[in-house]
């Protein structure tokens, strides 16, 4: 079966998908063939040039290349050359990310939604330094909070602040209030210092329709390398990645990365009681530690996603 890699070139897959997954980790389970990817990393090759630099037999190679492209992790063309027609090769996927937890637990479905980072409805009390900046450029002007309600705001792939909070508001669909079972929701974060700096702590809360779920201390802001989804026109001087951070609450209360935050657990959010739920994210005024807050798209940073709320619902009787 082939397989398409997305159009962005990072490949998601979770571990429901076992049609595409399979034969994504089958082809990057050969040192060979992550060796030809790691060779198809700055310029296109034919499958003649893989051989010899692998030193391997031209029909070996091809094996190969076939494999991968059928992962769709390369994409090949057939071009004309000097003995007869040729295949040449190049990269399609930049990075692959694996979900293994399953989208259904012990028999509840899960609901999944992504949200860009500047789908946001509103951005309380931001103050600078401040910014937005899309794939390919800035948005707006920096340091002044007014552009957070830039019209282009939609196609931010980073964002940063000294202080302010963030809220984005989204619906359960088709799913009612009382079937939800768990409500979970991910994003890439760090805190925010001048250029970059790995000890710089920023007290980081979450909260959901206004029930406060918990504060996570950020370690610092990270850079001396660039993330893996950085465009090539981001300063290496600037942040360049965070930490992937998960939120989850359920009938037993509030976790963050799978260890206990807070007491808060699904019913103190009164899902029923309106249409949509309220996600609030940033630094609060009385903050311990303003540290700031730096927030990374799919096109940023370290993991090709934006924020990502996941829904457990059991299934209506």
């Amino acid at each position: 079966m082939l397989i398409k890699a997305d159009e962005s070139k990072h490949l998601n897959l979770s571990i429901n998908q076992i049609e595409r997954l399979c034969p994504v980790a089958k082809a990057l389970s050969s040192p060979m063939r992550v060796r030809m990817i790691a060779l198809l990393s700055t310029r296109s090759m034919n499958v003649n040039e893989l051989a010899e630099a692998l030193s391997l037999p031209v029909s070996t190679a091809a094996l190969n290349v076939r494999q991968l492209e059928e992962a769709g992790l390369i994409q090949t063309e057939i071009q004309p050359g000097i003995r007869g027609a040729m295949k040449l090769c190049s990269r399609q996927t930049d990075s692959v990310s694996i979900r293994l937890m399953p989208e259904t637990e012990n028999g509840v479905n899960a609901l999944t939604l992504h949200l860009p980072i500047g789908s946001y409805s509103s951005a309380e009390d931001i103050r600078p330094d401040c910014g937005l900046v899309s794939e390919h450029a800035w948005i707006g002007e920096s340091d002044l909070p007014g552009t957070f309600y830039h019209p282009d705001r939609l196609r931010a792939q980073m964002l940063w602040f000294q202080s302010g909070i963030l809220e984005y508001r989204f619906s359960l669909g088709e799913v009612s209030p009382d079937q939800v079972e768990w409500l979970e929701f991910s994003m890439e974060i760090s805190s925010n210092a001048p250029m970059y700096r790995e000890d710089f702590k920023s007290d980081i809360s979450a909260s959901v329709n206004e029930t406060k779920l918990g504060t996570w201390v950020s370690p610092g802001d990270y850079g001396g390398r660039r993330g893996r989804l950085n465009p090539s026109w981001w300063s290496e001087t600037c942040s360049q990645f965070g930490l992937l951070k998960t939120w989850r609450v359920d009938s037993k209360g509030c976790t963050l990365d799978g260890q206990p935050l807070s007491s808060v657990c699904l019913s103190d959010l009164h899902l029923s009681e309106r249409d949509y739920i309220s996600l609030r994210i940033g630094i609060e005024k009385d903050a311990d530690h303003v540290g700031g807050m730096n927030l990374f798209g799919e096109k940023f940073g370290d993991y090709a996603q934006g924020i990502v709320v996941r829904i457990g619902y059991a299934q209506p009787e």
